[in-house]
């Protein structure tokens, strides 16, 4: 009876949230430890096909970094990383398309197993991600930086109630495909669809002020917040491209952003559909 009440309390708590978030578009960038083409985590996806019944749009844009890099060492290629950001040669981005493509088939497997409707995309596809080279020193080769986004097809599939789910590579002016960072193309596509959450799945709790502190997770900052922060070292390495992504949705139109991990069960709807959120929360 105690288990049955508790439940109850739980649906009664997330009522308000349900009906302020329906037909609202939610960006989800799936990524970090719990994304690889050996097993997706069926939990987090769950929570997607629960938003999806309970009348929200969400889009899920995925990465795949450690099945990346994996693909990669069995080619002889050593991944190689700077500011969070994957070197990427004219080997290695056949290798990346394949491994994002292969784990996006998963994704689209597994949603469909769950009984929801879902649609696989590269972002190289029908203009959904122009864009240009990178230009940074040292040189990180075919990682591009996004000029352009056209989300027709993506709209059309949400009106559809069927959930896209996006892996971040893009075409540029010379019509060669480049890597494209996921935060940067969740972001972008969040802006683009005035999306009323983007939030970024990985493998950390959030932004934290001592790394090696769980507890020390900052529960909402402000947008002129992560500058400061990045200045002084507290976010540094991967989060950086994280927290940078976050600010511009933000800045972009997006009305929250939100960092969480992965491992969490149920991550995404503790964030979403309860009083107190998990991770860290980013408001302009």
């Amino acid at each position: 009876m105690k288990e049955a009440i508790k439940k109850s309390e739980v649906l009664i708590e997330a009522l308000p949230y349900i009906k302020k978030f329906f037909e609202k578009v939610v960006v989800i960038k799936y990524g970090g430890s719990a994304v690889d083409a050996q097993g997706v985590e069926r939990e987090i996806l769950e929570d997607i096909a629960f938003m999806n019944y309970a009348g929200m749009r969400p889009i899920i844009v995925h990465g795949g970094g450690p099945f990346i890099s994996r693909m990669m060492q069995r080619a002889g290629i050593e991944p190689h990383f700077i500011n969070g950001r994957r070197v990427t040669d004219s080997a290695s981005i056949h290798i990346i398309d394949q491994a994002l493509h292969t784990i996006n088939r998963k994704i689209t497997a597994t949603m469909r197993t769950i009984g929801a409707k879902a649609f696989g995309l590269s972002g190289r596809e029908n203009g959904l991600i122009r864009v240009r080279k990178l230009k940074t020193s040292p040189d990180l080769g075919y990682v591009g930086e996004i000029t352009s986004v056209d989300t027709t097809v993506v709209k059309q599939l949400i009106e559809d109630d069927i959930i896209p789910v996006i892996y971040p590579l893009g075409i540029g002016p010379d019509r060669k495909v480049y890597n494209v960072n996921a935060d940067d193309v969740a972001s972008a596509i969040a802006q683009k669809l005035k999306a009323e959450k983007f939030v970024l799945l990985t493998n950390v709790r959030g932004i934290l002020k001592d790394k090696d502190d769980p507890a020390s997770l900052y529960h909402t900052l402000r947008s002129g917040d992560v500058a400061a922060l990045i200045k002084r070292g507290v976010i540094h390495g991967g989060m950086i491209p994280k927290a940078t992504a976050c600010v511009k949705a933000v800045k972009g139109g997006v009305k929250k952003a939100h960092i969480l991990d992965a491992s969490i069960p149920h991550a995404l709807l503790l964030e979403i559909f309860t009083d107190t959120g998990i991770g860290t929360e980013i408001v302009k």
